[in-house]
């Protein structure tokens, strides 16, 4: 079926263009021409690729770690739906080997199911963490990894991993090696790596970090550590957590600065909408306080912003100008994950899958032909 619409400006993922009449022929898009709305055709003001959270732990309800089924999944997805953000990837974080293998099973069979959903696989953030920068993850399932688990997370899990989150100092070069040819985009994060063993870690292959300056060895001018490694080496991509708390609007705008078109955009978020106000899973626990989750200790837990928020407080906080913020969100993790063929544009061939704003950046919607 083919159905046509007109937009007044549209951000392709590499520019922007104006006064654009878009034609989608079975779920694709077939032509983006220039042009003028013909009487009765549908019209949006702005028009992105569908925006791309590749960190999110939960849904307005339900949180992937402690209830890592299928229900979470469509939770976390219609949640972020709902906010505008057309793909992501449910974020399981450190836990027992049993309930990433349980993770992972849910993962494929819901992808399964629903092959024209925003699901793209999951992205495993741990087990394999250092515990000095293991943040609100869980002392007790925090470990170094065994080539025994490795092999069975690889050989059970890379057609639905998407990204894996490790701390590189706790591998041995072989352990690495084995996840680098996995096929699964490996991201440095929650590491006490030295600036030595970071840039180590990124020439055996390492492009990625996870929620950069957060759970990572900061930068000091003796020690310049995982963020010092991170600015220096250009082809590192970088996502970022731009909602004030969990850093800084100063620290986000001095990494844009440097890292430019290797920086992207994640939510992280918790839980989306604020409607869960405490929460609990085993020893883990949050609670609500001043927009932000904090656990029992008094650390962060995770995010409440969507991630049309964060392309929001981009452009309006750090005068990131607004098509590269849309970049941020769309074909820039899409790339950092390879996946830049598949989403992140606006071309023929793409999906026809988009997310509409306004001019406020206070309203952003999915839109699917």
């Amino acid at each position: 079926m083919s159905t046509q619409f007109f937009a007044e400006k549209v951000f392709t993922g590499k520019e922007v263009l104006f006064n654009q009449i878009i034609v989608t022929e079975n779920g694709r898009i077939r032509s983006v021409e220039s042009g003028t709305p013909k009487t009765g055709m549908p019209q949006v003001t702005n028009l992105a690729p569908g925006l791309f959270d590749s960190h999110i732990n939960g849904g307005e309800q339900f949180y992937f770690t402690e209830r890592a089924d299928e229900e979470t999944i469509d939770d976390i997805y219609q949640a972020s739906v709902r906010t505008g953000t057309a793909y992501v990837l449910p974020t399981l974080i450190t836990s027992p080997h049993d309930n990433i293998l349980k993770g992972i099973e849910a993962t494929r069979s819901y992808m399964a199911k629903n092959p024209d959903s925003g699901v793209l696989g999951m992205h495993l953030e741990g087990p394999f963490l250092n515990p000095i920068k293991r943040g609100a993850h869980l002392t007790a399932f925090v470990r170094k990894p065994t080539n025994a688990e490795l092999e069975e997370i690889i050989q059970y899990g890379q057609d639905v991993i998407r990204l894996i989150t490790i701390a590189p100092e706790m591998f041995t070069e072989d352990q690495l090696q084995m996840l680098l040819e996995s096929g699964i985009t490996v991201s440095a994060g929650h590491s006490n790596a030295t600036y030595a063993e970071a840039m180590t870690a990124f020439d055996q292959g390492i492009q990625l970090v996870t929620h950069l300056y957060n759970a990572m060895s900061a930068f000091g001018h003796r020690a310049p550590g995982l963020v010092g490694a991170t600015f220096e080496t250009e082809s590192v991509y970088a996502p970022i957590i731009i909602d004030g708390t969990h850093c800084d609007f100063g620290a986000a705008s001095v990494a844009y600065k440097i890292k430019r078109d290797k920086l992207f955009l994640i939510s992280d978020a918790l839980f989306l909408g604020q409607k869960v106000t405490q929460f609990k899973w085993g020893e883990f626990d949050a609670y609500l306080k001043d927009g932000k989750y904090i656990n029992s200790d008094g650390n962060l837990a995770g995010a409440t912003i969507s991630l049309g928020d964060a392309v929001r407080n981009a452009v309006e906080i750090i005068g990131i100008p607004v098509q590269e913020a849309v970049e941020m969100a769309t074909i820039r993790p899409a790339t950092a994950l390879g996946i830049q063929d598949k989403i992140g544009s606006i071309a023929p061939g793409y999906p026809a899958v988009f997310t509409t704003f306004d001019d406020n950046l206070e309203t952003f919607e999915v839109l699917r032909y």
